[in-house]
């Protein structure tokens, strides 16, 4: 005689070695991982130590003082708005941009002041930009000797 066998439901997948293989690869991850906190960027501008480029004789000087004022080649702009700059650098330069552009700016003045002028000089279609730097006076000294704090992102 055949007996027939109850037959059991599928009770489905067993998730306890799926969840085990996860939580081991959490825990793997979580001990690998390095947790650190930069505190201090050295930095040192703008001094540069490579050769001197040869000035071509037909090139435009922005520069960038301290507080943040312009000057297109000696002359002092009225105000520090973009279409100022780009109208000054227009006028300088005779439509043409396809002259050297160089870039003079203090070492104190703002980063937003650098990249506005360069903002304003990639409107325009200008392709050759130049960031003068001097040369460093001893080659002695420390390589950054200014210490700036980064923003502390603890709560």
């Amino acid at each position: 005689m055949k007996f027939h066998r109850k037959r059991r439901p599928d009770s489905g997948i067993n998730l306890t070695p799926l969840i085990d293989v996860v939580f081991l690869l959490l825990i793997f991850f979580m001990v690998t991982t390095t947790f650190t906190k930069e505190t201090r960027l050295l930095i040192n501008l703008p001094e540069a130590s490579g050769q001197v480029a040869d000035s071509s004789p037909a090139t435009l000087e922005l520069v960038i003082a301290k507080d943040g004022s312009y000057a297109v080649n000696g002359q002092n702009l009225i105000n520090r708005d973009i279409k100022t700059i780009m109208a000054a650098l227009r006028d300088a330069s005779g439509d043409n941009a396809d002259i050297p552009l160089v870039i003079t700016a203090d070492a104190e003045a703002t980063h937003q002041a650098v990249i506005t002028a360069m903002d304003a000089a990639g409107r325009l279609g200008f392709n050759q930009l130049n960031i003068a730097t001097q040369q460093a006076d001893d080659a002695s000294q420390e390589p950054f000797p200014k210490t700036l704090k980064a923003p502390s992102r603890e709560p």
